[in-house]
């Protein structure tokens, strides 16, 4: 069974003392809930709600009804504000590794976003107007809280599990710093305690792309000519962030597209005619074009924002000290080629959790596919995730050089850090 709603939560006040009349949540939920089987599931940076699709009836089917989007092999996906595609289902329904006919998944969309939750781009109540830059800078604080006072209105006082990749697993660790007590189990996927100098600085750029567009007008652009040149950009920054140059070598390497391929949306030095265009610039030309088309600028910059400032250790002395009162398990997953949130990263945040006293495991996947790796390696991300949730750090946890029982995964105890 599947719900998907936007609730009222009637006034909120942010991290920043700045206060909204009526907070309102897009959400998503997928199972049947039991009064303790319930997972949260955080989307990351532009992500949303939309995690999982559901099957049409036979019924449907065989009439050749598409209900209200198109989908993949024959399902169907509910197109949520643009984002068609739910962005986790291989890994989030019936029989899958967050198995909804076990588990009641529910997946929020964070405030600030553009898929439903309120945002710049929502209407403020008191004047009629989009809210625009006048929206209250948001924090991953005000997103846990937010979700924690959606979870309250919907009955769910303790959560089996929270998981989440990127900047949804700093989600997943607020939830375990904040509300350790409401949570029995974590999963932070290719997240870290904090992001580091060079991924800010790149940041900083992107946001710079978006403000520096005429057409960003301060933030006041709806109603008119939004600044998609600057988000476009922006977006071409995020997708080389999610990427490993051994990727970027695979897919693209140095060949040309042919001219015929490129795309209208920037202008263009004389010169270029003389130069090949690239399948590199290609996909990104491509892929920033479809971008703009379904995101919005203001969330772009209140998001990342949110992202860059996000520090573990907050309010306490020590990433391990801010996990201290979690008494549950963590799996702690991350992947060779991502230098978005490197491997290291998560080791450190795994030995934090070690000093604390919480029970860790930190699950190493070898992979060259980068940050990205968590989204199109389903094979390698849903057994550990499936392993972990029906075992906790007690499953097939062995050192990475081999498993028990031959499988083709092991959460690790001992990871490729000689622990």
């Amino acid at each position: 069974m599947t719900t998907r709603d936007v609730r009222s939560l009637g006034e909120f006040t942010f991290e920043c003392g700045e206060s909204i009349p009526e907070l309102e949540l897009a959400y998503e939920t997928h199972g049947e809930f039991t009064g303790d089987n319930a997972i949260l599931v955080c989307h990351a940076l532009t992500g949303s709600h939309h995690v999982a699709r559901v099957a049409r009836s036979a019924t449907e089917r065989s009439s050749g009804s598409p209900r209200d989007g198109g989908g993949r092999g024959g399902d169907w996906a509910t197109e949520t504000d643009g984002q068609a595609r739910a962005w986790w289902d291989d890994i989030v329904g019936p029989g899958k590794a967050i198995d909804t006919t076990e588990q009641f998944v529910v997946c929020v969309n964070i405030p600030g976003s553009c898929y439903g939750s309120s945002g710049p781009a929502s209407t403020n109540p008191e004047t009629g107007e989009p809210y625009g830059t006048d929206f209250p800078p948001v924090t991953v604080a005000d997103w846990t809280r937010a979700q924690r006072r959606l979870l309250d209105d919907l009955g769910i006082t303790t959560l089996a599990a929270v998981v989440g990749g990127s900047v949804g697993g700093m989600n997943v660790l607020e939830w375990i710093k904040r509300y350790p007590d409401r949570v029995e189990r974590a999963v932070p996927v290719a997240a870290a305690a904090r992001l580091d100098a060079q991924c800010v600085a790149l940041d900083g750029i992107a946001r710079r792309a978006i403000t520096t567009d005429a057409n960003w007008a301060g933030g006041d652009y709806y109603g008119g000519t939004e600044p998609d040149d600057g988000l476009a950009l922006a977006r071409q920054l995020g997708h080389l962030m999610y990427l490993s140059k051994d990727s970027m070598a695979r897919k693209f390497g140095r060949r040309a597209a042919g001219r015929d391929a490129a795309r209208d949306d920037f202008p263009v030095d004389p010169a270029a005619g003389f130069f090949p265009y690239r399948d590199v610039e290609s996909y990104l030309d491509y892929n920033a074009g479809t971008f703009v088309d379904r995101f919005d600028a203001n969330s772009y910059l209140y998001l990342t924002r949110a992202m860059d400032d996000y520090d573990l250790a907050a309010g306490h002395t020590s990433d391990a000290d801010a996990l201290r009162a979690f008494d549950g398990e963590i799996l702690v997953m991350s992947f060779t080629g991502d230098w978005h949130f490197t491997t290291e990263q998560s080791e450190s945040l795994a030995e934090a959790c070690r000093t604390a006293g919480v029970d860790v495991a930190h699950h190493v996947v070898d992979s060259d596919h980068g940050h990205d790796a968590f989204l199109v390696e389903p094979e390698n991300v849903g057994p550990p995730i499936a392993d972990f949730l029906a075992h906790g750090t007690a499953g097939r946890a062995v050192t990475d050089t081999g498993t028990e029982s031959g499988e083709a995964f092991a959460p690790v105890h001992a990871s490729l850090f000689g622990d």
